[in-house]
């Protein structure tokens, strides 16, 4: 871990559960070769409503991957956090048990909760009355309900937390993790995940205006084109493993990235096309941070709302940024082969970058082929890069911009 400070936060394991594969080499296979997982909502009949379309994840056996009793407690979106946390822990190594509780913990992200739980209990209530209401409701609907299950389950007695932030979200809880290595803790579970797909849910997002109502899953969602109308949601989410650098060297771990920077900024109600200004000014908190240039990042993973003024939104960030440069930035944006996963979305991004950094390889763009434009984007096959440097960033509806930065170990 040649050139990484002691104390650096290093990525050390990842656990991915997206619509695309429901462990991380499946879905890094997936995603290098472009793969769409898009298709119509399964999760419940979406007749009669705007929603045609979704991201959701297949072959995922709860039963399979969680103890019994955890999976009667929980909503799918702590069901996806609990296997993403074993998965990551089993990629780093790390066993819990084999650290001081105290020095361990972990931070996730959510923007929906439990709404799939929730709305059972609420249709058991409608239907039969309050006895027929469980006790786990009132649990398994709560945002912070995975960072409490992983806790539990691995007996984390470190710094917990969770954040509600949107699609910044998982870049916040990592950073917030990053924080806590400093603070003293050895090693941290850091991400998101969410499972958006109930009724009453999805309903609350049809007012945004920024949905896909598309049916074919090639054109539903399709960032930075001519044809661009609205994102498809999805479901899943990722893990990170985060330790610091001098205890992974103990280990004999190199690690994928050390998590370099970080900045956030908040532009209120004006919606994701007054974004431009809050992402430049979060991405050059991150890089500053990170103490690097601008001319020293070599891929950017994109927000990609889908929305025209979103994306023309996000184009002139990248302009203001890099200068006359931003075209021959690569940018990708691999979620528009799984959806936007909400908060899990910028966690499976993070995931996606460290594996660039690894192994040299951005994947690309799904399902574009012309750009509406002047912009690098990586379509139609993952392009081979010595990417050393990566960039990044979401935006949530509610106008909360981050940005992360992420470097090679090496």
């Amino acid at each position: 871990m040649t050139g990484v400070a002691a104390e650096a936060a290093v990525i050390t394991g990842l656990g991915v559960i997206a619509p695309t594969g429901a462990t991380t080499d499946v879905y890094w296979k997936a995603t290098l070769a472009g793969e769409c997982a898009i298709g119509r909502l399964q999760r419940y009949d979406p007749s009669g409503y705007p929603l045609a379309l979704a991201g959701e994840v297949k072959g995922f056996d709860a039963e399979q991957l969680i103890e019994s009793r955890l999976v009667v407690q929980t909503d799918r979106f702590t069901q996806f956090a609990l296997a993403a946390a074993e998965l990551a822990l089993q990629d780093a190594g790390l066993d819990p048990a084999d650290l001081p509780p105290f020095e361990i913990g972990v931070v996730t992200a959510s923007c929906a909760g439990g709404v799939e739980f929730g709305q059972q209990e609420i249709e058991a209530l409608w239907r039969q009355g309050s006895r027929f209401v469980g006790p786990y409701q009132s649990i398994a609907w709560f945002y912070a309900a995975s960072t409490g299950q992983i806790s539990i389950r691995h007996g984390l007695k470190g710094p917990c937390g969770v954040l509600v932030t949107d699609e910044a979200g998982a870049l916040d809880a990592i950073a917030h993790a990053r924080r806590d290595l400093r603070a003293g803790a050895v090693a941290m579970l850091a991400g998101g995940a969410e499972a958006p797909f109930a009724p009453f849910s999805m309903t609350c997002q049809y007012g945004t205006g920024l949905l896909s109502t598309a049916t074919d899953p090639v054109q539903g969602y399709r960032p930075f084109t001519a044809t661009a109308a609205g994102f498809v949601p999805a479901e899943g989410g990722a893990m990170v493993v985060l330790e610091t650098a001098a205890a992974a060297r103990t280990r004999g771990l190199r690690g994928y990235a050390a998590v370099a920077g970080y900045g956030t900024t908040f532009t209120g109600g004006g919606g994701p096309a007054a974004t431009a200004g809050g992402l430049v000014l979060a991405a050059r908190q991150a890089l500053a941070q990170a103490e690097i240039a601008p001319e020293e990042v070599d891929v950017v993973f994109a927000d990609a709302l889908g929305v025209p003024a979103a994306d023309q939104a996000e184009v002139a960030a990248l302009r203001e940024l890099f200068g006359a440069r931003a075209a021959q930035v690569p940018v990708t944006a691999a979620k528009a082969g799984t959806g936007r996963a909400y908060a899990g979305a910028a966690a499976i991004d993070v995931a996606a970058a460290a594996l660039t950094v690894a192994h040299g390889v951005v994947p690309p763009t799904p399902n574009v082929s012309e750009l509406a434009y002047d912009l690098d984007l990586v379509i139609g096959e993952p392009r081979v890069l010595d990417a050393r440097t990566a960039l990044i960033w979401a935006r949530g509806l509610s106008g909360t911009n981050s940005a992360l930065v992420i470097r090679a170990c090496g």
